[in-house]
């Protein structure tokens, strides 16, 4: 992998870390040639997949499902805090979260909180959790056939216009639309 002829592949392997939906030609050609594998001998079947790698290398048409923000702090590792403010998000989002309960998380006051969060995270609190719940909604629309009712309280969010503001901020189009990419 360490080959120059694989550096725009692993380029998009570290994309793909956020999750992602490959579209149009590029998802018909690699369906078909998957597709094609299954009666493919070992030797052809290695070329096949050389060959979706490079398909995968070179096209534009693809989303990203998470930010760079939600995967770059998922890998926090260094500090008791992160990884206790992290696990308290994760097993909560679904709930109301307070600035004085996850502040308590992270045994500190809520305005140092807010502080070390912000210039840690690059983001506030509310923006993140927002990010990860929207995150999870994305994954319930592409897993699940519940309305966008459903997801909006799955998610944590106990608004639905809220909901529909909040994802259209981050994905740029309402739940629904979104739904609707999925099947494109």
């Amino acid at each position: 992998m360490q080959v120059p002829e694989m550096e725009a592949f692993m380029h998009f392997l570290s994309l793909s870390n956020r999750g992602m939906v490959i579209r149009g030609k590029a998802r018909e050609q690699i369906n078909a040639l998957m597709g094609e594998m299954l009666t493919m001998n070992g030797l052809q079947r290695l070329s096949a997949l050389f060959t979706i790698f490079d398909t995968l290398a070179h096209t534009t048409e693809y989303e990203l499902l998470a930010s760079p923000v939600f995967v770059q702090n998922k890998s926090f590792k260094s500090s008791e805090h992160f990884r206790k403010i992290n696990e308290y998000i994760m097993r909560n989002f679904q709930e109301d979260i307070t600035l004085p309960e996850i502040a308590g998380v992270a045994n500190m006051a809520v305005t140092t909180f807010c502080n070390f969060f912000k210039e840690h995270y690059r983001v506030t609190f509310v923006e993140y959790l927002n990010t990860v719940r929207i995150g999870h909604a994305c994954k319930l629309l592409s897993e699940k056939d519940w309305n966008v009712v459903e997801v909006a309280y799955e998610c944590g969010f106990n608004n639905l216009a809220n909901f529909n503001k909040q994802f259209k901020k981050l994905k740029h189009m309402t739940p629904s639309e979104y739904r609707k990419t999925l099947t494109v």
